[in-house]
């Protein structure tokens, strides 16, 4: 019997999670790799924050603690997104424009498309890390850059399980709303 996803695999050469001289950790790069696998598993065209997200919070301890109380209802949507809820999403590119292939430095290489939000929010998580002048971005550095944008998937997902993207890019662990 042939894997579901035979013949749609993306290549991991090039893309996020390659390493480079100041490449991502262990944690970033099993992130990635997670995207990567959850968007061809559910037939993507592409690699978005919600990707990401869901990624993240399977990998990262302190990423999911920072979700605070509504990390289960979280999960729970994620998981209901990955077998079939989010196929509506795979009409069109996530935030707008023609999705680009981009690397962990935030240059754009390589066979992988990442949708314009999720590319932007890796750079975004290289330039928090920069600025506390370390060579690696942390969990925490891509989950504040993936609510950054208000647009983006991962901010959408977090709404619908009621946890306020905002509390996130402060730092605090917000409170589920309770929808």
């Amino acid at each position: 019997m042939e894997p579901r996803t035979a013949g749609r695999a993306a290549p991991d050469e090039g893309g996020a999670g390659a390493q480079d001289d100041t490449g991502p950790d262990a944690t970033l790069a099993a992130v990635v790799a997670g995207a990567r696998r959850r968007a061809v598993r559910d037939g993507d065209r592409q690699v978005d924050t919600a990707h990401l997200l869901h990624s993240l919070l399977d990998a990262d301890p302190e990423a999911r603690a920072a979700i605070g109380p509504g990390l289960v209802r979280l999960l729970g949507y994620l998981v209901q997104r990955s077998i079939g809820y989010g196929l509506g999403w795979q009409r069109a590119a996530e935030g707008g424009g023609v999705a680009r292939p981009v690397r962990g430095d935030g240059t754009f290489e390589g066979p992988e498309r990442w949708s314009p939000l999720a590319a932007e929010a890796m750079r975004d998580a290289r330039r928090r890390a920069a600025r506390r002048g370390e060579s690696h971005a942390t969990g925490l550095d891509l989950l504040a850059a993936l609510v950054a944008d208000p647009r983006s998937r991962a901010v959408e997902v977090l709404e619908h399980a009621g946890i306020p993207a905002g509390g996130l890019t402060a730092g605090r662990a917000p409170r589920a709303t309770g929808r």
